[in-house]
């Protein structure tokens, strides 16, 4: 398949962030809150959210957090910048993280706590589980169109790759902090542009023939892959939380490289040259280091110092094993039943 080359190679990431637009709503609390932000920054009236269900899939909840977040990353064109700290915005938001936090506590099970010694290992053993075989689908199976839609999901997080997890930085120290900082580094190129994870991602949309702008597809992807990306937002935004994020990133880095090599191959077959193949050939050879790294050297270190909060790491790691378990299933439904996983 041929690249479509929308930017000058040698300066790929020029121009690729036009103003992001406001997503459509999907439910009341979302209108409400789109139409508000549309405005100049004022109070805003309570809004009754519904009860906590355990399910973490509610269209309008979900994208209307995911929304009160992309405020702290690259807004939106429309909205006035100074909501970012709006009071009555951030109890919004504080409303719908509470709400979020009692759906996850429901779906996805607290792991017990481990002495700190053998935290790498619990992390492994979880990691080790195993989901459901949409690498495998990717790799041997799937046509081109079921490819690019996968991408699309996944461009949700891939084209700000890195950044919910920075968030932990400035909330560690010592060899846990390095750690982090290593990680992130080779996430963001190594102070190379044109290296970071989101421009070779972006290269991967190009060479499928997909729109590359951040938040391009913000529309056609369901509630379960805005849960994937709204729950690092809330483990990295919040300083309780940060032991849950090093989980996240930990569970990350250790579930990446096998299923990248089988999306690279996949790649492959479909005719993806090595420009678009890229991102999944940097991820093989950098998360089989990384893995190590987010164990030991950062999980490990980080629970050393902090031994009672070694339950919230696994449970950040339980939480990204699960939401992208409830993701797969979605995808590979979807597919079985000949439907599109996107809406």
């Amino acid at each position: 398949m041929e690249p479509v080359d929308v930017t000058d190679p040698a300066r790929p990431w020029e121009g690729a962030s036009p103003a992001t637009r406001l997503p459509e709503a999907r439910g009341p609390v979302s209108a409400f809150l789109f139409d508000r932000l549309t405005r100049p920054p004022h109070d805003l009236d309570p809004v009754a959210l519904p009860a906590a269900t355990g399910s973490v899939e509610d269209e309008d909840l979900q994208i209307a957090l995911f929304a009160c977040y992309e405020l702290h990353y690259q807004g939106f064109g429309e909205v006035d910048e100074r909501w970012e700290w709006h009071p009555s915005l951030l109890r919004l938001r504080d409303a719908l993280e509470r709400r979020f936090e009692r759906d996850l506590a429901r779906a996805v099970p607290r792991p017990a706590p481990v002495p700190p010694a053998e935290l790498p290992h619990a992390l492994g053993a979880l990691a080790a589980a195993g989901g459901p075989p949409l690498a495998d689908f990717l790799h041997h199976r799937a046509n081109p169109g079921q490819f690019r839609e996968f991408v699309v999901h996944r461009s949700i997080y891939h084209l700000k790759e890195a950044d919910p997890h920075t968030w932990g930085i400035p909330r560690l120290s010592g060899p846990a902090k390095a750690a982090l900082v290593e990680i992130q580094s080779e996430e963001y190129g190594c102070g190379r542009a044109e290296r970071m994870h989101a421009e070779l991602f972006r290269a991967t949309m190009r060479g499928l023939g997909l729109d590359d702008a951040y938040g391009a597809h913000l529309d056609r992807v369901p509630a379960v892959t805005l849960a994937v990306n709204n729950v690092m937002s809330l483990f990295g935004l919040h300083r309780r939380l940060r032991g849950a994020l090093l989980g996240h990133l930990a569970a990350l880095e250790m579930t990446s490289s096998l299923p990248s090599a089988k999306y690279g191959r996949g790649l492959r077959r479909l005719g993806g040259d090595a420009t678009t193949t890229r991102f999944y050939d940097e991820h093989v050879h950098a998360d089989a280091v990384h893995q190590r790294i987010a164990g030991h050297d950062m999980c490990g270190a980080f629970a050393a110092a902090h031994p009672e909060l070694t339950g919230d790491v696994l449970y950040g790691a339980a939480c990204c094993l699960a939401l992208d378990g409830l993701f797969s299933r979605h995808v590979m439904t979807c597919w079985e039943n000949g439907t599109t996983s996107l809406r």
